[in-house]
């Protein structure tokens, strides 16, 4: 079976009227809401790919909030890059990358909006979405449900803060 890295990444911010928002884009083909992601190029890390593909897809420029892991041993001789939140396997079918079924190994990013567009428009369809409207909009992926709800709970609660 093929496997390819992919990057995904759910983009929030806080509104004027004080309430936190995620911005999902419209995937034409797959016909659903989704975060924005797509395939890692060979020339980027699957962090600078959810960058690019949060730029690509929704105009925003966006900064990555740094997954849960230990930090780096003292004096280890390496740059650390941003870690996912959450690295999942899942079946794909055939697409403009790959003309068969495969396997995406997906990493999943949590970032913030910085406020600044980027310098193109987006590619797709935004729509930002409260937890609320989240759990119940129609076309919404189940694993991509469950991942922002676990998400707004944790803002919520204070373990995830927007801060950058």
């Amino acid at each position: 079976m093929i496997k390819e890295s992919t990057a995904s990444a759910f983009v929030f911010r806080t509104e004027g009227d004080g309430q936190c928002r995620t911005a999902l884009v419209w995937h034409p083909r797959l016909e659903m809401w989704l975060p924005s992601g797509g395939h890692v190029e060979v020339d980027e890390s699957a962090a600078q790919a959810a960058v690019r593909e949060i730029e690509e897809e929704t105009g925003l420029q966006a900064e990555l909030l740094p997954g849960p892991t230990l930090a780096l041993p003292a004096g280890f001789p390496h740059s650390a890059v941003v870690a996912p939140w959450w690295v999942v396997e899942m079946e794909a079918c055939a697409d403009n990358h790959t003309r068969e079924p495969h396997v995406h190994i997906d990493h999943v990013f949590v970032a913030v909006d910085r406020g600044a567009p980027a310098n193109k428009g987006a590619v797709h369809q935004v729509r930002w979405f409260t937890g609320q409207e989240a759990a119940e909009v129609e076309g919404f992926s189940e694993d991509s449900r469950l991942q922002v709800k676990q998400l707004f709970a944790m803002i919520a609660d204070g373990s995830l803060r927007l801060a950058v």
